[in-house]
């Protein structure tokens, strides 16, 4: 049978593509902008009904079209969730359920972000796939589009995959597809992609954008995280020439620096000529960017994320933002008053591959305050879990400056940190510090 064939016999309205979810299965939501609405409205629809139960879904970042849908709160007693990144639909659960007394409806699954395909086809079993795709092209294939990370790999192994055909999911290259003979339930929906507007940056943010653009050379290799602050950084490389990209996260402000000339991958060692990234959330600009543009590939965050993979990109550059670090340069970037906050992500991964990369740099950034300057964010003790250990820690940036950690012994550490710190806590941190024998 053909494709066109295959297609014709497996479209299906939502509605019944949602009933092919059995009750008890594992299924994975598509992450962040590949969430489908009319498939999960209809899951959601059939859940109220009683018609399906005890479906446990599994997930990185969920947004609004998961929270007015399968995440609701009403409907927790029959879809559980299998949260592998949170945001702000889970915090609001857990909130919820906290002030009413109940027990915590929000399962979290720890795991970084490189590791979750194995996690989810091996470790979970996950059975079912439910995302937006990108229209099938003349041999049959679908583009996963703007979110490759984990749906290609579990499209791989999942017994059942349901896929939403949006016109306006772009159509990306790379390894990011799934051929119609895989799929179960076709189901078609236009609706405009959600969009992430980009954050408005503060005077820190500008700052320390200035300080790591000085770090970075021409001809490196660029991964960026979201936030006000990458954006900020981005704009500070304005001048500089012939950068590349290799990121888990595509985001507008990278989208900018290839459309002004700056980023022209020219001179990357891995995937010359050629943008890599495993999902991307940014605006109608960066999603346009993406059809059909041949001079970026997405890959599975299994490849992207992989250490040793990021480590071919000489000069590679990693910035990432985090909520806490400790005197001895440990780094907590996923836990905010006594909860989780967001997760681990592909923080340490590229910390890690970056470090390797030849001339490459680990950047960690924040902002020396939190709570419009009430508390520091370097701080004696952390208060959650480490996401990236003091001993892969290389060079902290905040608006009063940067560090290289990296052959500092632990009093050297607390004094550069303490250094970089905001004035009004220095005095604190040094008495911590000499609490603690560092000094």
């Amino acid at each position: 049978m053909d494709a066109k064939a295959l297609y014709a016999e497996r479209l299906m309205t939502a509605e019944a593509a949602a009933r092919l979810v059995r009750s008890g299965a594992k299924a994975a939501m598509g992450l962040g902008v590949s969430q489908p609405p009319a498939l999960l409205a209809a899951l959601a629809a059939r859940a109220g009904r009683g018609e399906v139960e005890d479906v446990n879904l599994y997930y990185l970042l969920s947004t609004a079209i998961a929270g007015e849908t399968v995440l609701r709160y009403d409907l927790m007693d029959r879809i559980r969730p299998w949260s592998l990144f949170h945001s702000a639909v889970e915090r609001r659960l857990e909130q919820r359920a906290a002030e009413e007394g109940r027990p915590n409806p929000v399962q979290f699954i720890p795991t970084g972000f490189q590791q979750s395909p194995r996690v989810l086809c091996e470790e979970v079993g996950v059975d079912t796939l439910i995302c937006t795709v990108s229209p099938m092209d003349e041999d049959g294939y679908f583009s996963f589009g703007t979110n490759t990370d984990y749906a290609k790999p579990v499209s791989e192994t999942a017994r059942t995959i349901l896929v939403e055909v949006n016109p306006h999911m772009p159509r990306v290259f790379g390894d990011c597809t799934v051929h119609v003979s895989r799929v179960t339930a076709v189901v078609e929906h236009a609706a405009p992609l959600l969009e992430v507007a980009k954050a408005q940056p503060q005077p820190a943010d500008r700052a320390i954008g200035q300080i790591i653009a000085g770090l970075v050379e021409d001809g490196a290799t660029l991964q960026m995280g979201i936030g006000a602050l990458p954006d900020a950084v981005c704009d500070a490389l304005r001048d500089h020439r012939d950068l590349g990209v290799h990121t888990e996260m595509l985001t507008p402000g990278l989208v900018e620096l290839m459309q002004a000339g700056v980023a022209t991958h020219a001179r990357k060692t891995l995937h010359p000529g050629v943008g890599v990234f495993a999902f991307s959330m940014g605006d109608r600009n960066t999603y346009g960017f993406l059809d059909g543009n041949r001079a970026m590939e997405a890959h599975p965050v299994s490849y992207v994320n992989d250490p040793a993979v990021i480590a071919r990109n000489a000069r590679m550059i990693s910035v990432n933002a985090t909520l806490q670090i400790d005197l001895s340069g440990a780094c907590c970037s996923e836990y905010l008053n006594g909860r989780q906050f967001t997760a681990a992500g592909g923080q340490l991964d590229f910390v890690r591959g970056a470090y390797a990369s030849e001339e490459g740099k680990s950047i960690i950034a924040c902002h020396s305050t939190a709570a419009k300057g009430a508390a520091s964010r370097i701080v004696a003790r952390l208060d959650g879990p480490v996401t990236t250990p003091r001993n892969d820690t290389h060079i902290v940036v905040t608006e009063h400056g940067w560090a290289n950690l990296k052959g500092l012994s632990t009093s050297q550490r607390a004094r550069a940190l303490i250094a970089l710190a905001d004035p009004v806590f220095r005095d604190g941190l040094e008495r911590d510090a000499r609490d603690q024998g560092l000094l």
